[in-house]
C-alpha cells in the first residue's frame, strides 16, 4: 500500500483550504493509499530554523533526519522520505505560502532528505522516491491576472524551485480563486478538481 502525505497550512479551522485538504485525503484513501495528515497550525509545527539545521553537507555520522530538528520535524522528514505522493495545501498570501508553510519547507525540505550534495557548490542529486507533488492553492486574484501581472509566484516556487529537486516526480497544481466572490457551485467544482488531481 503506497503511503502519501498531506501538509496543510491555514490558521482558520473550517477554511476552504481545509476542505481541499480533506477531499484530497478522501481521494488518496479511495485510491488505496495510506495517508499521513499534518495540519501545521493544528499540531503547532515550529517553523523557525535553527543554526544546526543549516548544514548543506554533514559530517559522517550526523543524520539529516535529526540534525537541527525537534521530534515533530524529524517525523515529517521521515514520512516525506517514504511518501509516494505529497499534497501541499495553502492560500496565496502576498505571492508566497503562509509563514508556517515556508518554515516547514526550510526545516523539512533539507539536504540529506530531499537531495544530496558532495559540496555546497555542487549539483544536487535527488533522494526522494516521491512520484507526485499535488499543490492546492486558494487566492483572491483572478488566475489570469495572477499569471500575467504577478507571474504566478506560487507556481514558480513549487514547480521550479522545489520541483527541480524532485527528479521525475509529476507536479500538478490547482489554484482556486477568486475565493471571496465564488459561488457554492464554483467551490464544488474546485473540490471535484482537487479530488481528481489527488486520485490520478
Amino acid at each position: 500500500m503506497p503511503t502519501s502525505m498531506i501538509v496543510l497550512a491555514h490558521p482558520r479551522q473550517g477554511s476552504f483550504s481545509h476542505a481541499l485538504a480533506e477531499i484530497a485525503r478522501d481521494a488518496l484513501r479511495d485510491s488505496g493509499h495510506q495517508v499521513t495528515w499534518h495540519d501545521l497550525h493544528g499540531e503547532e509545527f515550529d517553523p523557525v530554523q535553527v543554526p544546526d539545521g543549516l548544514d548543506t553537507t554533514r559530517p559522517e555520522g550526523r543524520s539529516a533526519f535529526t540534525s537541527g530538528a525537534d521530534a515533530l520535524t524529524t517525523q515529517h522528514r521521515r514520512e516525506l522520505a517514504a511518501a509516494h505522493t505529497l499534497v501541499v495545501v495553502h492560500p496565496n498570501w502576498w505571492g508566497k505560502p503562509p509563514a508556517i508553510m515556508a518554515g516547514w519547507m526550510d526545516r523539512v525540505l533539507v539536504p540529506g532528505v530531499v537531495y544530496s550534495l558532495d559540496d555546497a557548490a555542487g549539483e544536487p542529486t535527488p533522494l526522494l522516491p516521491l512520484r507526485r507533488l499535488v499543490v492546492l492553492n486558494t487566492g483572491d486574484t483572478e488566475p489570469m491576472r495572477e499569471a500575467e501581472v504577478f507571474g504566478d509566484p506560487l507556481d514558480a516556487i513549487w514547480r521550479r524551485c522545489v520541483g527541480g529537486y524532485l527528479h521525475e516526480a509529476e507536479i500538478q497544481r490547482l489554484l482556486a480563486g477568486p475565493l471571496s466572490s465564488s459561488t457554492p457551485q464554483q467551490r464544488r467544482a474546485w473540490l471535484d478538481d482537487a479530488y481528481r488531481l489527488a486520485a490520478e
